[in-house]
Formats: C-alpha cells, sequence, structure tokens
C-alpha cells in the first residue's frame, strides 16, 4: 500500500465532509473506516435535524460551527437536491415558570447570531400547531431536517471526484511518529495486517475518537451517552407540522424528549439521554414506549400510549461525563500534522461542512 499525504480516520459524516473539502488531484487521501460501510455509527442513528443554534454558550465552538454549517447545509443541500426541508421547529414551555428559560433561549440566540427566532404566544402557536399544549414557545424557523445518508454519499462523491480513497474494514492499531511523518498500523477482520506513512493525519473517528487520539500521547476520555427513540403510529398525517422540543435542562446533557418529523412525515420521539458503559448497545427496552409517552403527553395531547413503540437508539461521544458543565468540541492540532477531533455530537451534523472549512483552516495554518 502506498503512504498517504494525509489520512482521515472515520468515515463519518465529518470525516466525509473533511474529504470532501481537503482532497485534491495530487494529494493522496486515505479516509479509513472499520466499519464495512461509511457512516455506520453516530451519523446513521441520530435525528437528522439541522439546528438553528441557540442552545450553545456564545463563542463556543458548537455555537459558531452549527450556524456557519447550518446556512452550508442548505446552500448544499439545495444545490445537489439532496433530500431535506425547512420544518420549522417550537420549543414549548408547557406551566408558566419555563417561560423564563424560552427567554432565555431566545437571548442566547441572539448572541450567536441567530436573528430568526421569535418568542410567540398562545395565539401564535394555536395558528402554527394547533394541536399541541403549550403557554408560551420560541420558533425557530431556520431549524429542518435533512437525508444524513444523502449528505454523507455527496461527501463521498465529492471526495473520490478529488481522488480521496475510502478504505472500509480498517481498524487503526496502532500510531507511531517518525521524524515528520505518522506510520499508521492497520488490522482487518480477517487477520490481515498493514501499515504505511502518512504526513498528516485527522481523527474523526467519533466514537473512538478518545482512542485514536490517545495512541499518539494525548490524554482524552469520552463519555458514552444513549440515546433512544420511539416511533409514533396511527396519528393522523399533519396533525404537527414542526418539529416540537420542550424547555430543555439546564446541564446540557441533551435537549430532552422531543417530537421530530423525518422527510416521509413519520413521526418520532426521542431521544432522551443515558450515559452508559463503552458498549455498542443498541437495543431499545419496551419500557421507554410508556415513558416517551408520558414525557412528550404533556405538549403533544392527542397522543395515546398505543401510538409509542420502541425504535432505533444512537450514541453519543461526550467529553461531557455525568455532573458536568458544558463541554464544547475539541478541533486542534495536538501535535504537527495531528489534529484530533473529540467530542463531536450534536450539532455534529449540521456542523459538518463548517467543521470541514475550519480543520482545512488549520491545515493552511490559517485557523484562530
Amino acid at each position: 500500500m502506498e503512504n498517504a499525504d494525509i489520512t482521515i480516520i472515520g468515515a463519518g459524516v465529518i470525516g466525509l465532509a473533511i474529504a470532501a473539502e481537503i482532497a485534491r488531484p495530487g494529494l493522496t487521501v486515505f479516509i479509513l473506516e472499520k466499519n464495512p460501510a461509511h457512516g455506520s455509527e453516530i451519523s446513521s442513528r441520530n435525528s437528522e435535524v439541522i439546528h438553528g443554534g441557540m442552545y450553545y454558550p456564545a463563542d463556543s465552538l458548537k455555537a459558531t460551527l452549527c450556524v456557519a454549517g447550518r446556512a452550508l447545509l442548505y446552500e448544499i443541500a439545495v444545490k445537489n437536491n439532496i433530500p431535506h426541508k425547512k420544518t420549522g421547529k417550537l420549543i414549548v414551555a408547557v406551566k408558566p415558570e419555563e417561560t423564563d428559560e424560552i427567554e432565555r433561549l431566545h437571548e442566547n440566540a441572539r448572541n450567536n447570531g441567530v436573528n430568526s427566532t421569535e418568542l410567540i404566544s398562545t395565539r401564535k402557536i394555536d395558528q402554527l400547531e394547533p394541536n399541541i399544549q403549550a403557554c408560551a414557545a420560541l420558533y425557530s424557523p431556520e431549524t429542518g431536517i435533512i437525508s444524513a445518508h444523502d449528505l454523507m454519499n455527496y461527501f463521498l462523491i465529492q471526495a473520490r471526484n478529488k481522488k480521496a480513497e475510502l478504505i472500509v474494514r480498517t481498524k487503526v492499531a496502532r500510531i507511531e511518529q517518525e521524524a515528520r511523518n505518522y506510520r499508521i498500523f492497520t488490522e482487518n477482520p480477517e487477520g490481515g495486517i498493514f501499515d504505511f506513512t502518512t504526513g498528516c493525519v485527522i481523527n474523526a473517528a467519533g466514537l473512538e475518537s478518545d482512542t485514536i487520539a490517545n495512541m499518539a500521547g494525548g490524554s482524552y476520555q469520552l463519555h458514552y451517552c444513549k440515546g433512544d427513540y420511539c416511533s409514533i403510529s396511527h396519528v393522523k398525517r399533519g396533525t404537527v407540522q414542526r418539529l416540537i422540543y420542550p424547555v430543555p435542562a439546564k446541564n446540557h446533557v441533551g435537549l430532552g424528549v422531543h417530537l421530530t418529523i423525518d422527510l416521509s412525515g413519520r413521526l418520532k420521539l426521542g431521544p432522551d439521554a443515558t450515559y452508559i458503559p463503552r458498549t455498542g448497545n443498541y437495543a431499545v427496552a419496551a419500557a421507554k414506549a410508556s415513558l416517551f409517552y408520558q414525557s412528550a403527553g404533556r405538549f403533544l395531547p392527542f397522543l395515546k400510549a398505543e401510538n409509542v413503540s420502541p425504535d432505533i437508539s444512537g450514541i453519543r461521544p461526550k467529553l461531557q461525563g455525568p455532573g458536568d458543565s458544558f463541554r464544547d468540541f475539541v478541533i486542534k492540532e495536538d501535535l504537527p500534522g495531528f489534529i484530533n477531533l473529540v467530542g463531536i455530537e450534536s450539532p455534529g451534523l449540521t456542523s459538518s461542512p463548517a467543521i470541514a472549512r475550519h480543520v482545512k483552516k488549520i491545515l493552511t495554518g490559517k485557523a484562530g
């Protein structure tokens, strides 16, 4: 196997977006993926929401890259016929004491450069969504949904057109620094082992990004936070037109069990947030249906217990552990030519094209 100029570890939406941004003819770019296909983990197990950018602290990477990424994502989707829809979203206060948090989010949106949000009363809520229950809401018209798989396929095609190479079923086992290069040792499920050198490593390994970073002397520790989903059936199409979110918890762990709509019009509840051991267990307990019904029933009065059933789950790679305060994305060059992306959870999908541009600036020495 030939040596590489740049090796990207991880072929989720972030790794693929970076490959599409930085690859060019004459530059050898490898994208290593341990699974049989790209986008098999975090990138295919999420709500596929294009986030507005009102939740995150001002000037954080999560805030700035979400807002920039949202604009880029809509532009990419429109120009390249990637299925998407600007649905809009309501963050609802069910009780009067929750309105303070709605107002805080509105102010935070302004601080983040999100000028489209609007505080609305019950009258406007009834006009927009007559079948939900709320005493006030924050309306985010720029929130939407997108096909994550089509987006990833677009990034992959762009990367391949620029001569990047995706290598699947290839797990990184060890990384050693050699002068100005890095030697990457890999293995595949059949027991095959090979190694090669690369001038630059971009660690976009998602759930194992701390493991990869620590192979090169890092000291990161991710916490796995599982998010379960439940599907909604036998509810009349069009009962709800927009995404409906509750007031979020103040610990930044999750955004609360909310209602999303996919591009086919299917309704779904979730995700919740539960810290788990570092396993790949994606099973959803049957008891979650009842819990989700009780949680979402506060603002979805049309919902019945029999409408809700367990569906899929995903796992967030959080730097923030149980009881910790907000932790931002880590995107930095920890060693010369070794760029780590650690803790890239929500709003990672929304931020992906902006993250790719940010990494390119690091590569060219223009970030800052």
